[in-house]
């Protein structure tokens, strides 16, 4: 279906432009969010009479997002999750927790706003696109970590999981010497109570 676009559109083009996209696309998501009118005669005259007018809102949107961008740009949201010990989440991280948080701290934040390519199942830092306006878009930091003294730790820049594996690798001064030539579960004669022999 051809349509005209009535805003700009990642990927598509900008304010004006007529492009081909799937029928699916246009009656399910691009018509009904007024984001784009079909390409036939009387819309385009439409479109043209209106022009102006839709490119000084759509300028006034853009500037509003760039204020807004000004205070969402940077910020970290910390999100607090049980983990295996391999660092591995029980669940995940979605848009809806990120953009929970980022309300929590004043950031008015729309879900469809928050870009997350796919759900975030380890700890770590990550960051995260938020479009706030269709030309503009700030990036923010994702902290997953177990407890706040990890979130802070990988806030100053530690690898929270590789300092675990390493304490763990760490010989902690014991140290346990297997004998190959006993069967599984049996005990060294050398670890053997003194089972009373020299007893007259």
């Amino acid at each position: 279906m051809q349509i005209i676009l009535l805003e700009r559109i990642e990927k598509l083009g900008t304010i004006g432009d007529v492009v081909t996209v799937k029928d699916g696309y246009a009656r399910n998501f691009l018509l009904p969010n007024r984001k784009a009118l079909r390409a036939n005669d009387a819309n385009r005259k439409v479109f043209e009479a209106n022009r102006a007018r839709l490119e000084a809102e759509n300028a006034s949107r853009r500037s509003d997002a760039e204020k807004h961008g000004e205070t969402v740009a940077g910020a970290e949201v910390v999100l607090i999750r049980a983990s295996s010990n391999s660092g591995q989440l029980y669940g995940s991280v979605s848009v809806r927790d990120i953009v929970e948080s980022l309300n929590t701290q004043g950031h008015k934040i729309g879900k469809n706003q928050v870009i997350l390519e796919h759900p975030i199942k380890t700890i770590g830092l990550f960051n995260v696109r938020v479009a706030l306006h269709p030309e503009v878009s700030v990036t923010i930091k994702a902290n997953v970590a177990r407890s706040d003294d990890e979130a802070e730790l990988q806030r100053k820049g530690v690898d929270v999981m590789a300092a675990i594996f390493e304490a763990e690798n760490v010989s902690s001064g014991f140290t346990e010497v297997q004998d190959r030539s006993l069967e599984p579960g049996e005990i060294p004669a050398d670890m053997l109570e003194d089972s009373g022999e020299g007893e007259a």
